[in-house]
């Protein structure tokens, strides 16, 4: 069933916390006699192993946890001796909060320890100022850590499929499909899909900002494209001249190369082969369209013919693509300048330049990752400085509720706060009656502490936040009661900062980002239309332009750019819930996958597309022409539409087919543009979120 995995790695994960939290927790509090190091040892595997998402299994979570030791040491510091007033708790929780939040630019694997490690800094920034406890904090810490680490390789989790895996079983599917054939259309949809980043557990989504994740990251988008180019291929007439079947035999050949590179880190592709097929595949066809149009000359290949070829083209672009990318991430660097220079730019910039191209790049206010960092350093510093001012005798759990049920939309966060409520509420009866019942007997608190943790960490995350927050309030409630006489007014205490935290955070949601991504996403996919539309003018120029002269450029980094903060705001959009999500409104992942077809001609079709010869214009190029600007003003009038502009549809010119044979490969282009464009603006009719802060205006 499918409830068995997440089942099955909720209670490991749960027995491996609870195993070093308490191994830790009792050598340190009955062996040491250290209940200040106890404490750190009993948080710091909770912080770690059930806030944050290590990534990894084993000993890969193991290496982790000792790569972010220092860092944890580091806030524990900070938080110790800022812990010295209020207002420098509160200024450190400010900018660690917004450092740590801001991480998530490398991607989940850098973010999903952030929430443990903020932990650390909010459990030692409260009172009491004792600097001279720094060495027994530490060495709880330290222990806690290490512990966690040896239950990481002594219990791990399988190991899911890697990207690497995943993308050689795509590439090994797309080889077969064009040499036996028999694979459905659907199946190599569906393999394609499984290289999609929300199949995959955030451990091992390539999104990081080096060259090896840039490179499998750009490398599946085009082997998801190829596959989905030979599904459509395979629901239409074959190409079934020689030359399409020499060059799908080369895409193939391609395709097994790039499969044994990824699996074994050998028998890569030979630099430039496929390119160099596909230039003799072009320039066999623009000597047989330069043949006399006289009837009985045999070898001119009919319109229908060339867009066949056009398909199988764009086929073995994807592929080379494909292979140029993997060539990157599997060796660094690859042998040769690729080329388009804009589609591989990050190919020959040192890891340090391109971390510094990431960050610069989210530090606009059109980022979603900023707007989060935002919102949470913001949301803890204000907890921090309520906490501290109402003199709460656990402060730390106020910025704990901040934490852990802030969310990125009002309507989630008053949901799980209401939640969270009434199981604090539960847990807090539960624990009251559990410290008048066993009043100071320290035994029975040690001897209820394993199960308690065992059942609370196994049960909270599969039935909810509410079962979450009463079972650690009963966690809380057994720790704490070891470490110094507590009465029934520590659940009282509890249910106090519980709910200020969850006030805290629910004005804080309504404060900065109430509609969470919905407006957003609005504005990053108008931005991203609007540019990328602005590119089929450029490159149909760039066809249009006579054979023996130079075609002009065209820049694709600033659409790139849209492109890259359109997909952070669809991650933050699709990953809320409630009717933010709901099928209604525009179809953003098809504005996403329309960008990339945009983005994708403009690279391939100066380069390989047929063009005139030498002469002045004719008819069926200046059709091309103004075809080519009505698809910009389509693109820009749905850009305009999804802000709210009430302005109706205009017709769109039909290409048709066109009479001129040097004009097919931007036919079959723009005509894919033209009914991508057409779907889309038949979805953008929904009302736009509530007004924002006003887009740039369009240059």
């Amino acid at each position: 069933m499918t409830l068995e995995a997440p089942g099955a790695a909720v209670l490991r994960r749960s027995l491996r916390v609870t195993a070093a939290a308490c191994t830790g927790f009792y050598a340190l509090r009955y062996a040491a006699g250290l209940p200040a190091a106890a404490l750190y040892a009993l948080f710091a595997p909770i912080a770690i192993g059930l806030l944050s998402a290590v990534p990894g299994t084993g000993r890969r979570q193991a290496v982790v946890l000792l790569r972010v030791l220092p860092l944890a040491i580091l806030l524990v510091v900070l938080g110790t001796l800022l812990a010295v007033n209020t207002w420098a708790a509160t200024v450190g929780m400010l900018v660690l909060g917004f450092v740590l939040a801001f991480a998530a630019v490398g991607g989940p694997r850098v973010a999903g320890a952030a929430p443990g490690l903020q932990l650390f800094y909010i459990l030692a920034c409260f009172p009491p100022y004792a600097p001279e406890a720094l060495a027994e904090r530490l060495a709880g810490l330290a222990v806690g850590m290490l512990l966690l680490a040896l239950a990481q390789i002594l219990l791990p989790d399988p190991p899911p499929a890697s990207y690497r895996e995943r993308l050689a079983i795509a590439l090994d599917t797309a080889a077969r499909s064009i040499g036996a054939g028999g694979i459905a259309p659907d199946q190599l949809r569906e393999a394609g899909s499984s290289l999609r980043l929300s199949r995959l557990p955030p451990s091992e989504r390539p999104a990081g900002a080096g060259r090896t994740h840039r490179g499998l990251e750009q490398a599946g988008r085009s082997v998801r494209r190829m596959l989905d180019q030979l599904a459509a291929a395979a629901d239409g007439p074959p190409a079934d001249d020689e030359a399409s079947a020499a060059l799908l035999g080369k895409v193939a050949e391609a395709c097994d190369s790039c499969t044994r590179m990824l699996r074994h880190g050998n028998g890569p592709p030979v630099s430039g082969a496929l390119e160099q097929a596909m230039r003799g595949f072009q320039a066999e066809r623009v000597r047989l369209i330069s043949l006399p149009p006289e009837p009985f000359l045999a070898g001119r290949p009919s319109s229908e013919a060339l867009r066949r070829q056009s398909t199988v083209l764009e086929i073995a672009e994807s592929a080379r693509a494909a292979e140029i990318a993997i060539v990157i991430a599997v060796n660094g660097r690859p042998e040769n300048p690729p080329v388009p220079h804009d589609e591989f730019w990050y190919a020959e910039i040192s890891t340090p330049r391109l971390w510094v191209r990431r960050i610069l790049g989210n530090i606009t206010l059109r980022s979603v990752l900023l707007q989060n960092a935002v919102r949470t350093a913001l949301g803890l510093a204000a907890a921090r400085l309520v906490a501290g001012s109402l003199d709460l005798e656990h402060g730390f759990w106020v910025l704990l509720a901040v934490l852990t049920l802030g969310r990125t939309t009002a309507g989630a966060t008053w949901q799980a706060v209401r939640r969270a409520l009434a199981g604090n509420a539960v847990g807090a009866l539960a624990a009251g009656a559990l410290l008048i019942g066993l009043g100071s007997h320290t035994d029975a608190y040690a001897a209820l502490l394993v199960p308690v943790m065992l059942v609370g960490f196994s049960m909270g995350p599969m039935l909810g936040i509410a079962c979450t927050q009463g079972m650690f309030t009963l966690v809380v409630a057994t720790a704490f009661a070891q470490l110094a006489p507590v009465t029934w007014q520590l659940s009282e205490q509890r249910m106090i900062d519980v709910a200020t935290g969850s006030a805290v955070g629910l004005l804080c949601v309504l404060l900065a980002w109430p509609a969470g991504a919905r407006h957003e996403v609005r504005r990053a996919m108008a931005d991203l239309l609007y540019a990328c539309g602005s590119l089929v003018p450029q490159t149909a120029a760039a066809l249009m332009t006579p054979a023996p002269l130079s075609p002009p450029m065209v820049r694709t980094m600033p659409s790139l750019h849209r492109l890259r903060l359109a997909e952070a705001a669809y991650t933050q959009f699709r990953s809320e819930s409630g009717p933010a999500t709901d099928a209604d409104g525009p179809d953003w992942h098809a504005v996403l996958i329309t960008a990339g077809l945009m983005l994708q001609g403009a690279h391939r079709l100066p380069r390989y597309g047929l063009r005139p010869a030498s002469g002045p214009p004719g008819p069926a190029e200046d059709r091309v022409r103004s075809t080519a600007e009505a698809l910009r003003s389509q693109a820009s009038r749905i850009s305009d539409r999804l802000l709210g502009d009430p302005a109706g549809p205009a017709t769109m010119p039909d290409l048709g087919h066109t009479t001129s044979p040097r004009a097919v490969d931007l036919e079959v282009w723009m005509t894919d543009i033209s009914r991508r464009l057409s779907r889309i603006e038949e979805t953008a009719t929904r009302p736009p979120a509530p007004p924002g802060p006003e887009r740039d205006a369009h240059p």
